[in-house]
């Protein structure tokens, strides 16, 4: 909990943003401190893309500036690609949920990731130590070289024996997508010496794992999912120190990876409710799959255990047909969202990864993702329980079904 600070009589009453202040609290107001000031209660959109600038002498100087550093212009905005107010907001706030100095966001959380690795690459440094399972996309870009990277796949205890001269990463995703395999991210980091840690924490937020306190040097979101919340909105970002955030910028100005600032807009207004909907979302999640456990059409669940509200599990039956027979539950990709989700990976999010290395990581033919709404959740197992159909002849022993 945090305490009333003392009140500045030239203040306007505001609060001092500089002391700690608790994760629901800094969700709400991070991003927003300067708005009472303006007269205003709710944010700003600022769509434009460009800014009119009488003094080109000093543009100039700020132009070098950000090419010498990546920091932000001092002053006026100057154009789309390098920075816009809405979205700075939600960089701000993001950067103070998860601890860290700055944030840099992007289109989406792909273009986030291009952005680490292509800074990296430009660093001389482009070979990726990574363990898997990740998101399919992450697998696919890491794989396939597309961005001139070489990777070398590994376990959490063989990361120091991976390391090379030109190691310029090491990525880990805990909750793992979509095993929700959890790794033990301050050994990690420990085992990385002064290679930067990648930590990417979609799954569990910062309301459930902050990265950076445990030794990640960056820490990567699809915004898309949870940090946004309801579905509409396509975006990445990754929160880290100052230093990296500067390359990240250059990069983000030369590739223009840009978040639309209305999608800066409504990421903002969805860290508002982040922790409320995590944590809801969450208590229901841990219900069923403390159901689908003692169900013997189940034969085993993944729950992390730092809770959260992503499940996995693996059916007796043709994971297809659950697919097909869901009502109120939703048959598709992404998660995240107030709504339910369902989706069978070897199918759609990680189809892109070979099989063998696919089922090598844990995702068998026969595993589902579901990411837990908002709905009630007997409502939610009621519709479940008609998807997997007719009961087994043979119970699995509860012991055997909780993964």
């Amino acid at each position: 909990m945090f305490t009333l600070a003392p009140m500045d009589s030239a203040s306007n009453g505001a609060f001092d943003t500089t002391a700690p202040r608790a994760l629901a609290t800094e969700a709400v107001h991070a991003g927003r401190d300067d708005l009472a000031r303006q007269g205003l209660h709710t944010p700003p959109i600022d769509l434009s893309t460009t800014y009119p600038s009488y003094d080109s002498r000093a543009e100039a100087a700020r132009i070098d500036a950000f090419a010498a550093d990546g920091a932000d212009p001092v002053g006026p905005p100057v154009y789309g690609r390098l920075g816009n107010p809405t979205t700075a907001r939600f960089e701000t706030a993001l950067a103070r949920l998860e601890g860290t100095e700055s944030a840099v966001a992007f289109a989406s959380g792909m273009a986030a990731l291009s952005a680490v690795l292509l800074t990296r690459s430009a660093a001389g440094l482009r070979h990726v130590v990574a363990v898997r399972p990740l998101y399919g996309c992450s697998d696919h870009l890491l794989t396939a070289g597309l961005l001139g990277t070489e990777v070398t796949w590994t376990d959490p205890a063989g990361i120091a024996d991976a390391l090379r001269p030109d190691t310029g990463l090491v990525m880990v995703e805990s909750p793992a997508n979509p095993t929700l395999a959890e790794t033990d991210l301050r050994a990690v980091a420990h085992a990385c010496g002064s290679v930067p840690l990648l930590a990417d924490n979609t799954f569990a937020t910062p309301v459930l794992q902050r990265p950076a306190g445990l030794g990640a040097r960056l820490v990567l979101h699809s915004a898309t999912k949870y940090l946004g919340g309801h579905g509409d909105v396509l975006a990445g970002v990754v929160a880290c120190d100052e230093e990296f955030a500067g390359h990240l910028r250059r990069i983000r100005f030369a590739t223009g990876g840009v978040l639309h600032p209305l999608a800066g807009y409504l990421l903002l207004r969805g860290l508002a409710t982040l922790p409320v909907r995590v944590r809801a979302a969450s208590a229901s999640a841990a219900e069923l799959a403390r159901r689908l456990a003692a169900d013997p059409r189940v034969a085993r669940v993944r729950y992390p255990r730092l809770g959260g509200a992503m499940i996995a599990f693996e059916t007796h039956g043709d994971p297809h047909e659950v697919i097909s027979r869901v009502r109120l539950i939703t048959p598709a990709v992404s998660l995240g969202s107030v709504d339910t989700l369902i989706q069978h990976p070897a199918s759609i999010s990680h189809r892109i990864v070979d099989a063998d290395d696919r089922r090598g990581a844990g995702v068998s033919d026969r595993l589902l993702r579901l990411s837990v709404g908002l709905e009630d959740v007997d409502d939610l197992w009621a519709d479940l329980d008609g998807a997997l159909g007719t009961p087994a002849r043979t119970p699995v022993p509860l012991s055997e079904a909780v993964g």
